[in-house]
């Protein structure tokens, strides 16, 4: 039985309908991120699980019990905001321990479950302080804190890093994974972040526009996206797409004509896409310098120049934006016309509805 299912799930404010008949089911134990970009629905769908927004139709269920109608407090979830919501004038013991007080628990499984929860989350020695005399990362960690002391079914998570640095995320990121291992609780996490998405999740759920694009793991969705909106959304830097038109296809390879880049023979099944105008993808991290089965000349009007890669953007003369990856720091310069190739294995193919051709 799943921890989690929605079933057909909708929500909408007035005319806007804002989640669109969503059906997902986690099991226990799960890592699952909801990702997308703004104004895909993605919080509003979390808020729906917490209980913090009604559900205009659909059901959800939470161990196999519908919860449509239960408050937040007896759905067995815990949520992490994004702004932290901590208390300032409590300690962190005090606004750890604060949701056990509410429930009138006594003073020894409060100090039990406060004091287990600061060692998991390296907090001992900061139980004394203040919200105000911590760091953002500290901070987030006893809002964590707040929520494991609940001993949830499921954790939730509202964008919690994104008032992080850079540099903090990325510490943060490994504590939240090494918690969830630790835990094994089943988490489910917002962000519209694909990097935090795809180093974190069991499985990931592209929204987009309040309807479910695709669900899979992160190597599924980087390998083979379903569609158009999932291949540009997922990777980075993010896939190029160039237009062009097809030629046959004859149940082994399409042959799409690409303009002035030429005609490629792709290796496809399909027979239906005959005639279509389709779009070719290729990630930048595919390409390769003066090789592959497939040429392109491009002239780069930006370099980033990173150590461990050399970025190039570029515009084809379609239009089409270009971005080409490459490991190390080859001679590559802005306005250098440079011989860029790869092999057509890579490439990914969408028909004219945007949906992938196999």
């Amino acid at each position: 039985m799943s921890q989690l299912s929605l079933k057909h799930l909708e929500k909408s404010f007035n005319e806007a309908r804002i989640i669109k008949g969503i059906d997902l089911d986690v099991s226990e134990g799960e890592f699952v991120v909801f990702v997308g970009p703004s104004g895909c629905g993605k919080s509003t769908l979390l808020r729906m699980i917490a209980g913090l927004e009604d559900v205009t139709a659909g059901e959800i269920e939470i161990g196999g019990n519908v919860v449509n109608d239960l408050p937040p407090v007896q759905r067995g979830i815990a949520m992490v905001f994004q702004s932290y919501a901590l208390y300032p004038h409590m300690s962190v013991y005090e606004n750890i321990a604060f949701p056990l007080r509410v429930e009138k628990l006594p003073q020894a499984e409060v100090e039990s479950r406060v004091q287990a929860a600061a060692k998991v989350l390296q907090l001992e020695s900061r139980l004394q302080h203040r919200p105000g005399q911590l760091s953002g990362g500290q901070r987030q960690r006893v809002a964590i804190g707040r929520a494991i002391v609940r001993q949830p079914k499921i954790f939730l998570f509202d964008e919690p890093l994104s008032n992080l640095d850079a540099a903090l995320r990325s510490e943060m990121r490994i504590e939240l994974m090494e918690l969830h291992k630790r835990l094994g609780s089943t988490m489910i996490y917002v962000t519209h972040d694909q990097i935090e998405a795809m180093t974190m999740a069991d499985k990931i759920v592209v929204l987009n526009a309040g309807e479910i694009s695709q669900i899979g793991s992160p190597l599924q969705l980087y390998h083979k996206p379903d569609n158009l909106f999932v291949a540009g959304f997922i990777g980075s830097p993010k896939m190029n797409f160039i237009s062009g038109k097809v030629r046959a296809a004859d149940g082994t390879k399409v042959t799409v004509d690409l303009g002035t880049l030429g005609v490629i023979e792709v290796p496809r099944a399909s027979t239906e896409v005959a005639g279509q105008d389709v779009t070719l993808g290729i990630r930048p991290e595919h390409l390769t310098l003066n090789q592959g089965e497939f040429i392109i000349q491009t002239t780069p009007n930006i370099v980033e120049h990173l150590g461990i890669h050399t970025i190039s953007y570029s515009t084809l003369p379609g239009g089409e934006n270009f971005i080409g990856l490459f490991e190390g720091a080859p001679d590559i310069q802005d306005g250098k016309p440079v011989r860029v190739g790869f092999d057509v294995a890579q490439a990914h193919l969408f028909d004219a509805q945007g949906l992938a051709v196999y």
